[in-house]
């Protein structure tokens, strides 16, 4: 009995060391298949930096030696459109009282002094009858005056009265040129209001020729003198565009520049030239302000749009440019190229690269290549292609 119990206690402890030395092995090989590398990955991993297509192949790919050179420095710059504030204005009233006919609407093109409406005014009435009054006046007094030089000249009267009738004449003069200017300033011609009827109407007229961009004014709106905004008057034949230039950029851009301005709402380009620079930076958006002066040929530009402008600003000198074919993106949208590996050209390795300004179909490398390195242009998405099966 002892030497059964004996016999199964010796087996059941070699059981348990084989076990173990079976859970030994497996974690010795875990740990070693964890820190070594797989020689298949390293392969893979290889072939993704440097890879060799055929001669065949070849033939669809085409390689440029990069080289430095001089490239237009261009500036594309967001803006909206503005008035020209050289040719815009607000029309404001001179006079006081209700608005009674309104003769321009928004989008018309009016000429300089044409009415734009009326106003029912008691300041025009009032001034009016000042005039009317000074000016029969004036016209008494000058009749007495020429017709006592007339006495005193046949010594009918004496020179004393001559006198007051000259002095009489004179302050009747000043009281007629008074009331003269007054109706002058509230936009009234006198020789028009000795024609006119006794209607207490006075005509707004437009300060400028132009087209009538905004309305702000009712019929029987009472208005004030000189704070009430009627219209908004602007000459459309040229707009300012006004473009948000980077701090980065700020040496490049100059008055007199030439700039092309493009919109989305239209195929057209247009040409203008920037006219200002502000002096003080956006404290948000640390930008600068740049005014353009543009012709509106037909009126296409509109207040507030938004368009792109384009300076060219210089050149930049020995700068490295590849064509824009041979710009790839990865994964994760950063660019590289594709470099020949060796003489005979048929070895490539892709190589990341940080661009700059791309225009007439080339992009500029600001980093990551060197003069004479030799990079795939046409055909570097066939070799991307060819690169993907070779992993």
């Amino acid at each position: 009995m002892k030497h059964g119990l004996k016999s199964r206690w010796s087996a059941w402890l070699a059981l348990t060391l084989a076990l173990a030395g079976v859970l030994a092995l497996a974690s010795c090989s875990d740990n070693r298949s964890a820190t070594e590398p797989d020689s298949a990955g390293k392969s893979a991993n290889d072939s993704a930096r440097l890879f060799s297509i055929s001669n065949e192949q070849m033939a669809h790919i085409q390689v440029v030696t990069v080289q430095p050179s001089d490239l237009p420095r261009v500036l594309r710059l967001s803006g909206t459109v503005a008035y020209n504030g050289f040719r815009t204005t607000p029309v404001i009233t001179q006079v006081s009282g209700p608005i009674s006919r309104i003769l321009s609407q928004p989008g018309e093109l009016v000429k300089q002094n044409q009415p734009m409406l009326y106003v029912a005014s008691p300041d025009f009435a009032q001034n009016r009858a000042n005039y009317l009054k000074a000016r029969d006046a004036f016209i008494l007094a000058d009749k007495n005056y020429v017709r006592s030089v007339d006495l005193y000249n046949h010594h009918a009267i004496a020179e004393r009265d001559l006198q007051a009738a000259e002095s009489a004449r004179t302050q009747a003069q000043a009281d007629m040129v008074a009331a003269e200017q007054s109706l002058k300033i509230l936009g009234a011609n006198p020789a028009t209001v000795l024609k006119s009827s006794n209607s207490p109407e006075i005509p707004l007229l437009a300060p400028l020729g132009g087209e009538v961009v905004e309305r702000l004014c009712s019929p029987g709106q009472l208005i004030q003198a000189g704070t009430t905004q009627c219209f908004t008057l602007s000459d459309m034949s040229t707009v300012w565009v006004l473009s948000n230039v980077f701090q980065d950029a700020l040496s490049y851009v100059h008055v007199g520049d030439p700039v092309t301005i493009q919109s989305e709402a239209y195929p057209d380009v247009f040409h203008g030239t920037i006219s200002f620079i502000a002096a003080a930076l956006d404290p948000a958006s640390r930008t600068l302000q740049a005014r353009i002066v543009t012709q509106n040929p037909g009126g296409k530009l509109k207040k507030d749009m938004y368009v792109t402008t384009v300076v060219r600003a210089g050149s930049i000198r020995n700068a490295l440019a590849v064509p824009d074919s041979a710009i790839l993106r990865d994964t994760e949208n950063e660019p590289f190229v594709y470099v020949a590996a060796n003489q005979a050209g048929n070895q490539f390795a892709r190589r990341p690269v940080k661009i700059g300004e791309s225009q007439n179909g080339s992009t500029q490398v600001v980093s990551g290549l060197q003069p004479g390195d030799r990079v795939v242009g046409d055909g570097s998405l066939f070799l991307q292609f060819a690169n993907s099966l070779q992993r």
